[in-house]
């Protein structure tokens, strides 16, 4: 069989700058994580905690504007088709605009609901069986991220309104400067640089905010200069239309509500390790930071494969999104494998930038570099079922994805980490262990129906319209 390079180039071409803000945005929890090390493991539990909640908020709210791209990108292929490829006429202009106005409408009302639902999740911690000093530590985080979620989804509509353009950009450099940006305000905020005020956990919620503005900020005056964006864009959100805004919510909602259950179980894990203390919390956290990070290419991947399956299906080419799935686990498995070399490799280098000056504290080292060995399984797992849901929403189906992690999560993983974690006494081994078997039994399932769906003929447009909403 012969490889063609260009396929690849292909799904990285589009993958990539999708990568690039996903990566901006976990850039800045890292960081978080790193520099809690400097306040304590008991910093470093609370601090993790929170910034895994502030991330499932997250996801849910990106998952309610991740459609809008495929509207963008469905009004301008029907604009190229009715003018010949000449470009945009005056429909579609008017059709886009209106998708931005709403997506800004709904990125709005849905961040300040996430907002409010993390800073209520602050104060029930202590009802999770979490440790107190643990509890107000967490808080005190909770309360300067959650405003972060704000800008955050707005610069998310934009992603979305430029992917959708064909005309993503690149955010290294914003991605960059976002690192050095936040790694300077988390220190000035913990020491009390130019005259700031000593915060401690708070300062470094509040700097990963400030810097949500701040990119925020940058991204929208590229697409401001952009000679093909620009004059598309309009951030009159109060003149939404609701009928506009309805269909992003009723298509958003399956997506943000899987995204959710795959974070929640997530959620559910780091709770149950709490349980065991912050040591093992400690490790769980420095650990899972490390898996999302390298969950960030498989999501670039997933919506890059995404919008190339949808392209072929429109095109009646429907089995031709097998070859487009091989590909992208091509590349997905071969960077994942190289990242899993490091951890067996060299454990102890990649957990050192987080243990700070705890970083001999032989119990922590311990736990995280036991754990980095179910990590390697988990991201195999959970970054195969992401591939498969996106390569299912290509196909026009985004309720399978919802249905199968339902099962997978809430019906093997929690199971699997009480019985382990608590039932057979393994603590986090055992914890982890069900959350891997979430993940694989999720991914086997959605992988089943992806390839079901794949050798089937396509709906009828009215039968589509139905399985997209």
């Amino acid at each position: 069989m012969t490889i063609r390079w260009s396929d690849y180039r292909a799904i990285l071409a589009l993958a990539g700058p999708v990568i690039g803000i996903q990566l901006a945005q976990i850039a800045l929890t890292t960081v978080d994580l790193a520099m809690m090390g400097l306040l304590g493991i008991t910093a470093v539990a609370a601090g993790g905690l929170a910034l895994l909640l502030y991330n499932q908020i997250r996801t849910m709210c990106v998952g309610m504007v991740t459609g809008v791209g495929n509207m963008v990108s469905g009004a301008l292929g029907r604009a190229e088709k009715r003018c010949g490829g000449a470009g945009l006429d005056d429909p579609a202009r008017t059709e886009i605009r209106g998708y931005l106005r709403a997506a800004l409408a709904v990125a709005t009302l849905t961040s300040v609901a996430g907002a409010a639902v993390l800073i209520g999740i602050g104060y029930l911690l202590g009802v999770l069986g979490q440790r107190p000093e643990v509890v107000d530590a967490a808080r005190s985080i909770i309360w300067t991220l959650a405003p972060g979620l704000v800008p955050m989804l707005w610069l998310n509509v934009l992603r979305q309104f430029a992917v959708g353009m064909r005309r993503a950009g690149s955010l290294l450099r914003v991605t960059i400067l976002s690192i050095g940006v936040n790694a300077l305000l988390n220190a000035a905020f913990i020491y009390g640089w130019l005259g700031l005020p000593r915060l401690g956990l708070a300062g470094i919620g509040l700097a990963t905010t400030l810097v949500q503005v701040w990119t925020c900020g940058v991204y929208l005056v590229s697409v401001l200069r952009d000679d093909r964006l620009g004059p598309l864009l309009s951030l009159r959100a109060w003149r939404a239309e609701r009928a506009t805004v309805r269909h992003i919510v009723a298509m958003g909602t399956p997506i943000s509500l899987t995204y959710g259950s795959e974070a929640a179980i997530t959620s559910v894990a780091t709770l149950m390790m709490g349980g065991f203390g912050p040591v093992p919390l400690a490790a769980s956290n420095i650990v899972n930071n490390l898996a999302q990070i390298v969950y960030q290419f498989n999501i670039g991947l997933s919506q890059g494969s995404s919008i190339m399956v949808s392209r072929v299906v429109g095109q009646g080419d429907r089995p031709a999104a097998r070859g487009i799935a091989r590909r992208t686990f091509t590349l997905a498995f071969a960077f994942m494998t190289v990242v899993g070399l490091g951890y067996v490799l060299a454990p102890h280098l990649v957990l050192a930038p987080f243990l700070g000056d705890h970083r001999d504290d032989a119990a922590v080292v311990s736990a995280a570099a036991t754990l980095l060995w179910f990590a390697i399984v988990h991201q195999y797992c959970k970054g195969s079922q992401n591939l498969c849901i996106g390569l299912l929403r290509g196909l026009g189906n985004t309720k399978a994805g919802l249905k199968n992690t339902l099962v997978g999560y809430f019906g093997v993983g929690i199971p699997a980490m009480a019985l382990f974690g608590y039932g057979l006494g393994w603590h986090g081994p055992g914890v982890w262990l069900g959350l891997c078997l979430g993940f694989g039994t999720t991914a086997v399932l959605v992988h089943r129906t992806f390839r079901t769906e794949s050798a089937t003929p396509a709906p009828q447009s009215g039968e589509r319209a139905a399985s997209a909403s």
